[in-house]
């Protein structure tokens, strides 16, 4: 097969591709990465005798987004941005995906164990059968089965559902804010959800996992709470630090059971101009 022809079919399956990553990484930047290691491994590779180029190219992902999420696992690191960066991407795209997974299943699909979440994410939304699936994870095809099996029973009985109530969201996210203001590590802890997340769209700043960790690195960063407040972002309550200059900080908060679940921490200029902020006294 020549180089354009391989081009050519490749692209016709990126939208597929990417969508598996998504689903798998909950990151928009390492699910294009993933894709982009893909092309690589097919670039390189004798595609003479592939059959199904769509199985594996399926599966070359599948393996790259496991090797990831198991590498998150030893770090207990979280992807760096699940926020698209708009100025690089297709907006429209951006949304669909966001909107055909949703924060409250990305947030469950985080507790499950990689080989868990792939099995199920591959065979549950993407209909892969578990012959395929069962190589990447290193089980028998019954095995594979098993383990799609026990993250269905998780995802089905461990639902998670953002905090609606504007005055709770108000309550939790004014106390993190003070606690960070005042360097209150106990009082941060107690506010977090021991399974809490960090994402940042800042390449240089790494985001991570656990009420422990993202208490200290809150403490660390106490000079940017002091120049920050509380603001309705897109109808949530978050916080906007600095607005109106270069330094601007705008932090999205999911609130499950009272506790901070999920921190977004915007950075990026055209990412903060699409959002509707509204301070709140």
């Amino acid at each position: 097969m020549n180089d354009e022809l391989l081009a050519e079919r490749f692209e016709a399956n990126r939208g597929h591709l990417r969508a598996v990553a998504y689903r798998m990484l909950g990151s928009v930047t390492e699910a294009d990465d993933a894709v982009q290691e893909a092309w690589l491994r097919l670039s390189r590779a004798d595609t003479g005798e592939v059959a199904n180029l769509a199985g594996w190219l399926t599966t070359v992902v599948g393996r790259v987004c496991l090797d990831i999420l198991r590498s998150r696992r030893t770090r207990r690191e979280e992807p760096l941005s699940a926020v698209p960066e708009t100025e690089a991407a297709d907006p429209e795209q951006e949304a669909i995906l966001a909107d055909s997974v949703g924060v409250a299943l990305l947030v469950v699909l985080e507790t499950l164990d990689p080989a868990e979440r792939l099995a199920f994410v591959l065979h549950d939304m993407f209909a892969v059968p578990f012959d395929d699936i069962a190589p990447i994870v290193d089980r028998t095809p019954a095995a594979a089965r098993q383990l799609a099996s026990r993250a269905r029973r998780r995802v089905q009985g461990a639902p998670v559902t953002p905090e609606p109530d504007l005055a709770l969201q108000r309550q939790v996210v004014a106390a993190f804010l003070a606690a960070s203001r005042e360097g209150d590590f106990e009082a941060l802890v107690a506010v977090l959800d021991p399974d809490v997340v960090t994402r940042s769209d800042a390449p240089a700043v790494p985001s991570s996992r656990g009420a422990v960790t993202v208490a200290r690195n809150a403490i660390t960063f106490a000079a940017i709470a002091r120049g920050a407040h509380l603001a309705l972002v897109d109808g949530a309550v978050g916080v906007v630090a600095f607005p109106g200059t270069p330094e601007c900080r705008v932090l999205t908060f999911t609130i499950v059971s009272g506790k901070v679940r999920v921190i977004e921490v915007l950075t990026s200029p055209s990412a903060i101009a699409a959002l509707t902020l509204e301070p709140l006294s």
